[in-house]
């Protein structure tokens, strides 16, 4: 899971199927807090979701500037090209 599609869906999936979120509204300029209606609680859930998907540490600080889903899931691909093995 690398490119912004494949970690985009996996995001959509979980806020589908675990926050309830309406498919329709996830989308990459979704707002996390008021379109998506997430609250502290609820985000701090996903980057436990994130972390067991991934395989990867998040630190909250990664989390502190997020407002948008596609905010989310840029943080996601370059916590995964950080932690890829350099050639």
């Amino acid at each position: 899971m690398k490119s912004y599609d494949e970690i985009f869906e996996a995001i959509r999936n979980i806020l589908v199927a675990e926050f309830e979120c309406e498919a329709d509204a996830v989308t990459p300029q979704a707002a996390l807090f008021t379109d998506l209606d997430l609250d502290s609680i609820d985000a701090v859930d996903l980057i436990v979701r994130l972390q067991n998907l991934t395989g990867l540490k998040v630190k909250a600080e990664d989390f502190r500037q997020i407002r948008t889903l596609d905010d989310v899931v840029k943080v996601i691909q370059r916590l995964i090209a950080e932690q890829a093995p350099q050639a």
